[in-house]
C-alpha cells in the first residue's frame, strides 16, 4: 500500500496509483518539444554480455520523447567498442557513446590536468562526468536522466517517473533521486536487498549525529529514502555546476554537491519502482580494496570529509566513538528488518546481516585512518563550468572526438 508521507527536509513524490506509462510518456513528449531531454547510462563492457541490458534497450526504443541516449562505456578494447555501437544500434534515438577507454578521451582528460581525473581513477565518477560533458557541449538539452544499466527488471516507466518532477513545468525541482524497494526471489523465496543502504548508509548517518551534533545537511541525507540510488534526473543548470567524486563514494558526493548549491525546496525523491533488482557486489570482507568493504570505506570518508568542511574536528577516539555508535543504530535496525520480513514472509538471514555490520564497522575504524593520514585527500573533479572558464576549448575537442570515435566505422 502507498503512503503519502513526507519525511525530512526535501519533497518526495509517491506512487499512489498506477497511472499508465503512455499518458506520463504523452506529457514528457509534449513538454520535451520545447525542453529536451537526453538519457545517460553508463555502463562496463561486461553488461552488454548480461541479461539485463539487452532488455533495458528493448524497453528504450519506446521512449521516443527522449531527443538522446548517451552512453558510457567503460573496459573496453577497441574490438569491443565496436560491438558495442552495433549493440546499441537498434535504438531509434540519436545515440552516442562515449568509449572511455579510448584515446581520444584519455587524451582530453590528460590535457585537462587539475580540472579532470587523475588518469589511474577510472570508475562510474569519471564516466559521468564526460557524459555530462558532452551533453552541455551540444548545448540543446533542458533536462538530463541518469540510470544504470545493470537493472534485472527494467520497466520504461520507471524512467518516465524519473523524469516527470523535473520536466513538468508547473514544478519547481532542479533535481531528482530515484527510490524503490529493493528485494529478489528466487526459488520462491524473497529477500531484502539494498545492504549498504539499509545496514550502513542510514545508520552511520544517524550516529554521525549522534556523535558530532545534529546539522542540516545530515537531516537532508538522511530524507532520502535509498541515497545510494544510481538513478537520478536533473536540470541542465544542476549538470553544469556538479562535481564529481572518483571513489565509491559518488551517489553521497553528489547529493552533498546539489545540496552544496540548491535549496531543499528544488530537490526531490521519486518512487519509481514498486521492486527493483539489479547484480550484487561481493562482500569482499578479507579485501579491503574491493566489493561493498572498499564501497563502505569510501563512503565514510566521503562523509568525513563533509564534516571538516563544516568546521568538526576528527581524530582517532571520535572514529572510535563513531563506531560504536554506529553498530548501535545498525543492530538496532536489524531488529526492525527481520520483524518486516517475518511479517511479509520473507526469508531473514540475521546472522549474515549482522556480519556484515560488523565489517561496516569496521571500515569505519579504516576509513578514518585513511582520512587522518591524508586530510586534505580530493577525490572530486571541477565542475563543467570551471574547466570551460579556464578551457575555451574543452567542448570543442570533446565534441570533436566523440564524433570522430561514433562516425569511424
Amino acid at each position: 500500500m502507498p503512503d503519502f508521507f513526507q519525511n525530512g527536509s526535501i519533497g518526495t513524490i509517491h506512487q499512489l496509483n498506477e497511472r499508465e506509462t503512455s499518458e506520463l510518456e504523452k506529457n514528457l513528449a509534449q513538454w520535451g518539444k520545447e525542453s529536451p531531454i537526453a538519457l545517460v547510462i553508463p555502463c562496463l563492457f561486461s553488461e552488454l554480455e548480461n541479461s539485463a541490458l539487452p532488455k533495458i534497450v528493448d524497453e528504450l526504443t519506446q521512449a521516443s520523447y527522449l531527443s538522446e541516449i548517451v552512453v558510457g562505456l567503460d573496459n573496453a578494447s577497441k574490438d569491443q567498442f565496436e560491438i558495442a555501437k552495433k549493440f546499441f544500434s537498434k535504438l531509434p534515438q540519436k545515440h552516442r557513446i562515449l568509449w572511455q577507454d579510448g584515446p581520444h578521451l584519455q587524451e582530453i582528460n590528460q590535457s585537462l590536468g587539475r580540472f579532470g581525473f587523475p588518469p589511474e581513477r577510472s570508475g562510474k565518477g569519471r564516466n559521468m562526468w564526460f557524459c555530462l560533458g558532452y551533453l552541455l557541449a551540444r548545448n540543446e538539452f533542458q533536462t538530463i536522466a541518469c540510470h544504470d544499466a545493470d537493472i534485472k527488471n527494467y520497466d520504461r516507466s520507471l524512467l518516465a517517473r524519473l523524469l516527470y518532477p523535473i520536466v513538468q513545468p508547473s514544478f519547481n525541482y532542479a533535481f531528482a533521486k530515484g527510490y524503490y524497494y529493493r528485494a529478489s526471489t528466487d526459488q520462491s523465496e524473497t529477500r531484502l536487498h539494498g545492504r549498504v543502504s539499509r545496514l550502513y548508509v542510514t545508520p552511520l548517518i544517524r550516529a554521525l549525529s549522534t556523535t558530532f551534533g545534529r546539522t542540516d545537511e545530515l537531516e537532508y541525507l538522511d530524507s532520502f529514502r535509498y541515497p545510494l540510488a544510481g538513478e537520478s534526473a536533473m536540470d541542465i543548470s544542476v549538470a553544469r555546476s556538479l562535481r564529481f567524486p572518483s571513489d565509491w563514494g559518488l551517489e553521497i558526493g553528489v547529493l552533498s554537491e546539489v545540496y552544496a548549491r540548491y535549496p531543499n525546496a528544488r530537490i526531490c525523491q521519486v518512487d519509481i519502482a514498486s521492486d527493483y533488482d539489479h547484480k550484487h557486489q561481493p562482500l569482499s570482507d578479507d579485501d579491503k580494496t574491493t566489493g561493498l568493504h572498499r564501497m563502505s570505506r569510501d563512503i565514510a570518508k566521503a562523509f568525513f570529509r563533509k564534516l571538516t568542511t563544516s568546521g568538526f574536528s576528527l581524530t582517532q577516539e571520535s572514529f572510535r566513538t563513531l563506531r560504536a555508535t554506529y553498530m548501535r543504530a545498525a543492530l538496532e535496525l536489524i531488529e526492525h528488518y527481520e520483524s518486516d520480513a517475518v511479517s511479509n514472509s520473507m526469508t531473514y538471514d540475521r546472522k549474515q546481516e549482522e556480519s556484515m555490520v560488523s565489517l561496516f564497522g569496521q571500515s569505519v575504524l579504516e576509513a578514518g585512518e585513511d582520512f587522518l593520514q591524508n586530510p586534505l585527500e580530493n577525490p572530486f573533479t571541477s565542475s563543467w563550468s570551471e574547466v570551460q572558464s579556464e578551457n575555451k576549448e574543452v567542448f570543442v575537442n570533446l565534441l570533436a572526438a566523440i564524433e570522430s570515435d561514433n562516425d569511424t566505422p
